[in-house]
Formats: structure tokens, C-alpha cells, sequence
């Protein structure tokens, strides 16, 4: 059981291809949880204006992660794009470089309420061995840091990393510099497929500004 405390800093991963789905989450949780996170699922399958679908759905902050990872160029033009549909926070992948991190700032810069911009460092399923075979022959904590010191130089609002490297982090970026931790299971629930995991009582305690939860909120153990 997750408590009210905790739901109030919890973005809640709407991770269903289902839009009526997403939908009934949205008002079942809108006025318990602080935002919701828009993913792959939902955005390739309805498009953008799925933003203002969730909005009128109760959903009064929308957080799209979709990893933006492209040329600076590109990725701008994207950034700029999902501005105009009103998200509240958005992510780009670290590793595509200070330059295109960048021009992400500077597409939004203009604007008078612009989306929070979050650089994704090391995705919670991988370990040190899962970075080796990328050619990181760093640990994902040092690879993290390395990244969200990248981010934070290059205008970023905070970074998405694991609760295991939160407490790192806060200590060498402090707000207000965001740190939002996805890997968040209540005690004794499934890791599934991430490696670096925490309770949410940890990952707050640790530093983190928001949790990221879905399956150990929307799919409770039996």
C-alpha cells in the first residue's frame, strides 16, 4: 500500500497502449497523484494530441518520455513541438551530447511557461555489464554523474536517474536541480526488468524530487 504522502510526489506511468485505459487511470488517480508520464505506448499509437486528451481527462500535468536522442537540429524542432502541446516535463537522452542538450534549452527559451527538460543518464534496467556492452567501461554510477553533470552545465532542469545514485546527486547538484527516480517498487514487490530499484521511502530519502511508479501502483501483488 502506497500512501498519500508518497502518491503526492509520484508521476504515475500511464505504460498501456490503451488509450480508454489511460484515460479511466487518469481520473481514478488525478487527485491523488502529482503528474502523469506519457510514453511510447500511448504517443506512436494516438499522436501528440493525446496531451490534451489526458488534460481533459483530469491530468493536469503531463510528462512525456520519449528519450528525444537525435541530431541537435531534430531534436529541437521536437522539443519546440511538444512545447506547443502544453507537456509539463519532457526527456532527452544525455548521451546525444552538450550540443543538442543545448538546443533543446534554446528552442524552448522563448517561451513563458516552457516544459521542464530532464536528461535520461542510465535507463534502470541496466547494470555495469549492460553498460560494457555499449562500450561504457564505466559503472552506471559514474556514468550517471558523469551525464547529469553534462546535463546541469548545459541548462537542464534535472535529470532521470535511479534511486541508487539519487543521494549522489543531490549531494553535487543541489536544487534546484530536479531528480526524478524511476525504479520505485513498494517493499517486496517484483523488480521485473530493472536492476536498480528502491522503495519509494528510500528513493525520498535518497533525494529524489519525484517518483516515477505504474505497474507497482496499477498492478498490485495479489
Amino acid at each position: 500500500m502506497v500512501g498519500d504522502a508518497i502518491l503526492a510526489r509520484t508521476i504515475l506511468a500511464l505504460d498501456t497502449p490503451n488509450l480508454g485505459q489511460a484515460c479511466d487511470w487518469v481520473q481514478q488517480y488525478r487527485e491523488r497523484v502529482y503528474a502523469f508520464k506519457l510514453g511510447g505506448a500511448l504517443a506512436v499509437g494516438h499522436g501528440l494530441p493525446i496531451v490534451r486528451t489526458l488534460r481533459e481527462a483530469g491530468a493536469a500535468r503531463v510528462f512525456l518520455d520519449l528519450k528525444f536522442h537525435d541530431i541537435p537540429h531534430a531534436v529541437a524542432l521536437a522539443v519546440r513541438q511538444a512545447a506547443e502541446f502544453g507537456v509539463w516535463m519532457l526527456t532527452l537522452h544525455c548521451l546525444g551530447g552538450a550540443a543538442m542538450l543545448q538546443a533543446a534549452r534554446a528552442a524552448v527559451a522563448d517561451l513563458p511557461n516552457p516544459p521542464l527538460l530532464m536528461g535520461v543518464t542510465v535507463l534502470t534496467s541496466m547494470d555495469a555489464d549492460a553498460l560494457r556492452e555499449v562500450g561504457v567501461p564505466r559503472t552506471p554510477r559514474a556514468q550517471v554523474l558523469r551525464l547529469a553533470r553534462l546535463a546541469h552545465a548545459a541548462g537542464l532542469d534535472g535529470v532521470i536517474a535511479s534511486p541508487w545514485e539519487a543521494r549522489m546527486l543531490r549531494r553535487r547538484l543541489p536544487p534546484p536541480f530536479l531528480i526524478v527516480t524511476p525504479g520505485v517498487r513498494p517493499a517486496g514487490y517484483d523488480a521485473g526488468d530493472q536492476k536498480r530499484v528502491a522503495t519509494p521511502e528510500q528513493a525520498l530519502q535518497w533525494g529524489a524530487d519525484y517518483l516515477v511508479m505504474g505497474r507497482a501502483l496499477l498492478q498490485p501483488k495479489a
